[in-house]
């Protein structure tokens, strides 16, 4: 029998929130189970940050690459991203985050992430960093870099 199994990662997307609302409005307001996805779900940033001050302490000061910004692999679609929310998460624990993403225009050179950040997390699995080789602390709750 398995003992763990392996996360989805980050999910959601402009979806859930209007999906969640429309069955809970066909159920009298009682989808609790739909409810309950969306705290989850709306809480994994901090969770992510909070397991990567775990490994390196506090990060004040620290830099924190973000790799992949848009709400799910090989688009550029940013709405709803939780990549934002590990973004302010970063932020509000006086880091310095640095945002890239393979498909969205803004943010910083993915090399110049990888070169810089004192941590990485894996946001978004983009099929672009399938064979990145990083040496440093990583958070990938995908369980896709293979290090």
């Amino acid at each position: 029998m398995q003992k763990n199994f392996k996360g989805p990662g980050l999910t959601a997307g402009p979806c859930l929130f209007k999906d969640t609302m429309q069955l809970s409005a066909f159920s009298n307001n009682s989808f609790f189970l739909g409810h309950s996805a969306m705290l989850i779900n709306e809480g994994l940033p901090r969770f992510l940050v909070s397991k990567l001050e775990n490994i390196i302490g506090s990060l004040k000061g620290k830099k924190i690459g973000i790799l992949g910004m848009t709400f799910k692999p090989n688009c550029d679609d940013i709405r709803d991203s939780l990549s934002f929310k590990i973004k302010k998460e970063i932020l509000l624990k006086m880091g310095l985050p640095y945002e890239t993403d393979v498909y969205w225009d803004e943010g910083f050179d993915l090399k110049f992430v990888l070169e810089n950040s004192d941590a990485i997390i894996l946001a978004t699995p983009h099929d672009e960093y399938k064979n990145l080789k990083i040496n440093k602390p990583i958070i990938d709750c995908w369980g896709f870099l293979e290090q």
